[in-house]
């Protein structure tokens, strides 16, 4: 409440202040800003979450920035460190979660019709999902135009690959050059076979390397949760360096992006998701009644899996059996992320307008095919799409 007010006291003297309706002593605009500042610090350690850290962080960064831009173009660092222990976790965060997801729901025999059109559907609607997004930012092109510092040299684009370069590149010839190398694709390529023929041997052989899998998977839950504790730090350096080299006319590309996000998650909604529950003939207002908890907690935390449990008991209450449930819902966490895979093609194509790189449309559909396989397993993780974008960007270039 305070900081709500305060805050808007701050934007409309600003306002006053930039369309010269009234003069406003310098002092006083930043004394506001600095105010609004402390409201936020007082209310983190009330809240203590990793999420409101980051957003307090965020807003502080911007203001070190603006204020102290000598010193905030050394902080770049926080956010370098923080990347590099991101790419740490790439390689065994997909394999674990890849190779349990697979092996432990492989068997279509048992599941039957119900396995195989719960699959065809998580991936045309991934798809769908993918194109809706692709679709928005090349509409919006709210990349387009991001002010790059005039001394930024370009890092050297790999070589022009012809559709047997292309082809050849996805299947990994060695593992760990590939891990080596951060290639993501190859990777997830190398995780599907080996979860395929881990699903194909006896049950004997199968348990041990499945629970190293899935213990493997939990262990880099906690890699990431820990690394994400150095996320406001690092979102810290990020936004003072950007504001301090960049200047604040940055961040009205920043709201483009976001603008588009909700405009295209809302056209997923509207083209998508109702005509679906009208095909199948679900009350619309008596489905979302039942999902606005598990939503609720998946908002708060930044995390799908810990609304699983919630997501699940409000399911049966709905109505659908508990075998439908106990399959659907946990391979739809790795198989039907549709918000992370929309907002995963237009980021990239967000973060190729602003290098200046022009992709052609079918360079932008070898992109979309990419993530829809690199994005698999991840909903679990907080944040984890910044796992996926650094890592699907830096390989397109």
């Amino acid at each position: 409440m305070l900081f709500g007010i305060l805050s808007g006291l701050t934007a409309l003297l600003h306002f006053l202040e930039l369309e010269n309706v009234a003069v406003i002593p310098v002092e006083v605009l930043t004394t506001l800003r600095y105010l609004c500042i402390a409201v936020l610090l007082v209310h983190g350690f009330q809240r203590k979450s990793v999420t409101g850290w980051i957003l307090i962080f965020l807003v502080a960064g911007f203001e070190f920035g603006y204020d102290f831009p000598t010193y905030a173009v050394q902080l770049k660092i926080l956010s370098e460190i923080f990347l590099h222990l991101i790419k740490t976790i790439i390689a065994p965060l997909l394999f674990g979660t890849l190779v349990s997801g697979i092996a432990g729901h492989a068997n279509l025999k048992q599941v039957g019709r119900m396995g195989i059109k719960s699959i065809i559907y998580f991936e045309l609607i991934t798809t769908f999902a993918l194109l809706i997004g692709l679709v928005a930012i090349n509409i919006s092109k709210a990349g387009v135009g991001v002010p790059l510092p005039q001394n930024m040299v370009p890092e050297a684009l790999p070589k022009p690959q012809n559709a047997h370069d292309i082809i050849l590149h996805i299947f990994p010839e060695n593992i760990a050059k590939s891990i080596a190398e951060g290639q993501v694709l190859q990777i997830v390529v190398f995780s599907i076979i080996f979860g395929i023929g881990l699903s194909m041997v006896s049950e004997r052989k199968k348990k041990p390397v499945l629970e190293f899998c899935e213990g493997l998977g939990e262990v880099m839950f906690k890699f990431t949760n820990i690394v994400m504790y150095f996320a406001p730090f690092a979102v810290f350096g990020a936004i003072s360096f950007t504001v301090a080299t960049f200047g604040i006319e940055v961040f009205s590309n920043l709201l483009k992006l976001l603008l588009t996000l909700y405009a295209a998650l809302a056209a997923f909604i509207l083209l998508i998701l109702f005509p679906v529950m009208l095909i199948a003939r679900i009350s619309i207002k008596k489905f979302f009644n039942a999902v606005s908890e598990p939503v609720t907690v998946a908002f708060a935390t930044a995390s799908s899996e810990s609304a699983l449990p919630i997501a699940m008991e409000n399911m049966e209450a709905f109505g659908v059996p508990r075998k439908i449930v106990a399959f659907v819902l946990p391979t739809g966490y790795s198989f039907n992320l549709d918000g992370t895979t929309l907002y995963l093609s237009l980021a990239s194509i967000f973060v190729a307008q602003a290098a200046g790189i022009h992709l052609e449309i079918g360079q932008q559909i070898i992109m979309l095919l990419t993530l829809m396989l690199t994005s698999k397993g991840v909903a679990g993780v907080p944040r984890a799409s910044m796992v996926v974008l650094s890592a699907t960007v830096a390989s397109f270039g």
